[in-house]
């Protein structure tokens, strides 16, 4: 028999990582799966406040949501290590936002950039949580688009939520210039991301029949356009291509980087090569 997978919740004891935990044991439900808090406490002298904590935590949220299945974990070292390290046994990892640690004005923490980046699973950040709206998805010509379509339609499904798939373009050019690209140029970049999409969806329809699937392509900003159009869902699902920046070190791509920071409803981030399922 297959071993079902953990979700880990990470958790710090802020109001952040209280919300991203209610996140996690909603999706624990939809996919039959035990969730692991994990708290990591660097100070041995707190070591008896911390359990205290946990263990409050976990009998608030059992009494909540009686049939899920939570357990906690105490770990020493550096959260973002801790956690990333933990999602190699992971089916996926649910953050808050922002720590305890954030400085007030920061819509992200460093831990939940960190863990987006290198984690051995999806990534889901939780701002707010939403339980109504569509499954939206932001795809791209990559091959890695497979896999971020993977992820969107199950969790559409589970959900029994319309999944809203688009495939943003900008005008040729419009990095560069001010001046607007002549109107067959636009119909052509517009045309191209229609074919673009309809390639990456062949046989997704055969394969969920009874889903419904809205696609867009609409012009803009991939952050700006789909940060938008996340105000209204109640997941945003985005790939993160692995690109190295100075020194050989991994960065997070600048679109899931940029809707990282900027979108209200919960995020999942979905790195090339990871095993979605």
């Amino acid at each position: 028999m297959r071993t079902v997978e953990p979700i880990i919740a990470g958790v710090d004891g802020s109001e952040h990582s209280a919300v991203a935990l209610a996140w996690a044991l909603g999706e624990a439900e939809l996919r039959r799966a035990e969730v692991r808090v994990l708290v990591v406490n660097d100070n041995p002298t707190r070591d008896r406040v911390v359990e205290e904590a946990v263990a409050d935590v976990v009998n608030r949220f059992r009494a909540r949501r009686p049939t899920a299945g939570i357990t906690a974990t105490i770990a020493r070292g550096r959260p973002a290590a801790e956690l990333i390290r933990s999602s190699a046994r992971a089916q996926l990892v649910v953050l808050g936002a922002r720590g305890r640690g954030a400085a007030a004005g920061m819509l992200l923490g460093s831990v939940s950039t960190k863990v987006a980046t290198h984690a051995h699973c999806p990534v889901v950040v939780v701002r707010e949580h939403r339980e109504r709206g569509p499954v939206l998805v932001g795809v791209d010509d990559t091959p890695h688009g497979q896999q971020v379509l993977r992820f969107a339609f199950e969790e559409a499904v589970a959900r029994q939520a319309e999944l809203v798939v688009a495939r943003v373009w900008e005008a040729p050019g419009a990095e560069y210039s001010v001046v607007l690209a002549p109107p067959e140029e636009l119909a052509e970049a517009r045309s191209q991301a229609e074919f673009s999409l309809g390639m990456q969806l062949a046989g997704w329809h055969e394969r969920y029949p009874d889903l419904q699937v809205r696609r867009h392509t609409p012009r803009g900003h991939p952050v700006e356009t789909l940060s938008a159009r996340a105000r209204h869902a109640q997941l945003l699902v985005v790939g993160h291509r692995t690109r190295r920046g100075w020194f050989g070190k991994l960065l997070l791509g600048s679109v899931a980087s940029g809707l990282l920071h900027r979108a209200h409803c919960p995020i999942a981030v979905i790195r090339s090569g990871v095993h979605v399922t």
